[in-house]
């Protein structure tokens, strides 16, 4: 892939990613060019490449637009994310080969922008959780994990997860970071998955009741 084609690439992912060109929305090549300073010719080669991520959809007479997510997405891919995640969790654990300190850092730098809670600060503590988990899943040695992973949760209905929490929210997810840190080490498995699951259940619960599937105590909406 050219330079040129690198940059159409990350560019557009990034918008994508953090909504910037919302789910469904048309991708027209020439616009596209235009906002990037580039010829149509990188930008086609990268819209090839997030079709191939699953972030685009490639529709003949249409063109590209952004990839929509059906209900049935949303339940595979939190179902993926509890099977994969937890399994990080769990190998981290007892591997014994995690970077406590380094994790410990990143929860402190998490929990500091609790403090002033503005776009910026959703925007640290999206970058700050990605780097946390990312760095989970390394910890777990196995070669394939990471870019497994990555595929259920570079995914915009993920990454923006964050944008939906409330403090109180954030406050709890912060809390499972600090105790699937001290399970890791202690080098108890068991502890680390079970804390992972009920991580990933709680992003779960939060995203179906901002879209409107469930209430404020968690139950299901009629």
């Amino acid at each position: 892939m050219s330079h040129a084609s690198a940059r159409a690439y990350e560019g557009l992912r990034k918008h994508i990613l953090t909504g910037v060109h919302p789910a469904g929305a048309r991708l027209r090549e020439e616009q596209l060019a235009e906002t990037l300073g580039l010829s149509r010719t990188p930008v086609r080669e990268a819209l090839r490449r997030l079709e191939a991520d699953g972030l685009v959809q490639m529709t003949p007479h249409r063109g590209a637009q952004v990839t929509t997510w059906s209900t049935e997405d949303f339940d595979e891919i939190f179902e993926l994310r509890t099977l994969l995640e937890g399994h990080a969790a769990l190998k981290a654990a007892t591997r014994g080969d995690v970077d406590v300190s380094g994790l410990r850092s990143l929860c402190e730098a998490m929990e500091q922008r609790l403090d002033a809670l503005d776009d910026r600060a959703y925007e640290d503590i999206t970058r700050l959780n990605l780097e946390f988990h990312r760095s989970l899943h390394r910890a777990a040695g196995e070669r394939l994990l990471p870019d497994l992973v990555s595929r259920v949760i570079e995914v915009p209905l993920v990454r923006r997860t964050f944008d939906q929490y409330s403090a109180a929210e954030l406050q709890r997810s912060f809390t499972q970071h600090r105790e699937l840190v001290e399970a890791l080490n202690a080098g108890d498995g068991q502890w680390a998955q079970a804390v992972m699951h009920a991580h990933i259940r709680a992003a779960r619960t939060a995203l179906l009741r901002a879209a409107g599937r469930f209430d404020e105590e968690g139950e299901p909406t009629p």
